[in-house]
């Protein structure tokens, strides 16, 4: 075959260092324009992100090229440094050190963009840690939860 047809996306989540609720609406608004850029420059494209005071969710389509743990680790880079430098008051911000990524099939995107955008309604009812180890459990990834949460 002469050319390379590739369509996968991934839904990535990570929470702020300490769960500390850092990602106030002055920064979440200003935040997906970052995103966009540091995603593109890997290759990569956005297709949506969910920001929440502590913690972020990414719906993003992979190029051949593009390694999720690399991504995640631009992203998060990039961002802290952006967030640090752009609110004086977010100097010592960073990102948790771990993360997770899942696989989103063709048929589901809009399920799972829509759920993405609809992050303030979904956190009414139930954390992160709780929606992330439901994450976890769905995609049949063994964890410990006394170990990965701050």
């Amino acid at each position: 075959m002469p050319d390379v047809f590739l369509s996968m996306h991934c839904h990535v989540a990570f929470g702020t260092k300490d769960g500390q609720p850092l990602l106030r609406r002055s920064v979440a608004e200003r935040l997906p324009e970052q995103l966009t850029a540091i995603i593109s420059d890997q290759g990569a494209h956005l297709v949506v992100s969910g920001i929440m005071p502590d913690h972020l969710h990414l719906l993003v389509a992979f190029s051949r090229l593009t390694a999720v743990d690399d991504l995640v680790r631009e992203v998060k880079n990039r961002s802290a440094e952006f967030i640090r430098n752009t609110f004086p008051d977010q100097g010592r911000f960073a990102w948790q050190s771990g993360y997770g990524a899942f696989s989103v099939s063709f048929s589901n995107l809009e399920r799972v963009r829509d759920y993405l955008l609809d992050q303030e309604e979904l956190h009414r009812e139930r954390s992160f840690q709780e929606e992330f180890t439901a994450l976890l459990r769905r995609h049949q990834l063994a964890h410990d939860e006394h170990f990965y949460w701050w």
